[in-house]
């Protein structure tokens, strides 16, 4: 089962790699939220869940976890590219965050 979610995530992972960042929104807040530093914030953390096969600690999990929100607060105010781009980091967020089958220990 974990090799499964790490080769779909690995798959994932590269096509957002290959995606071009959104133009527009490369200097623009939604919801009150930069979106260059939610793109980097993700990614940062999805790129250290696949070195490190498929785990990550308590403080990337606390980031990874407070932009699963941020993501579900931008989501539905984009449309087209935008949206399927900032989709597809919600998609690995959640995939990683349930990854770990519980919460950590708060």
């Amino acid at each position: 089962m974990k090799n499964d979610r790490m080769t779909g995530m690995a798959r994932l992972w590269t096509a957002h790699r290959d995606a071009a960042f959104p133009d527009r929104l490369r200097s623009v807040d939604i919801a009150g939220i930069e979106m260059v530093m939610l793109d980097a914030d993700v990614a940062g953390c999805i790129s250290t869940w696949l070195n490190d096969g498929g785990n990550i600690d308590d403080r990337w999990w606390d980031v990874l976890a407070a932009r699963e929100r941020d993501l579900e607060r931008v989501v539905p105010e984009l449309s087209g590219d935008e949206a399927a781009y900032f989709q597809r980091l919600l998609d690995m967020t959640v995939s990683v965050l349930d990854s770990s089958g519980e919460l950590p220990p708060g």
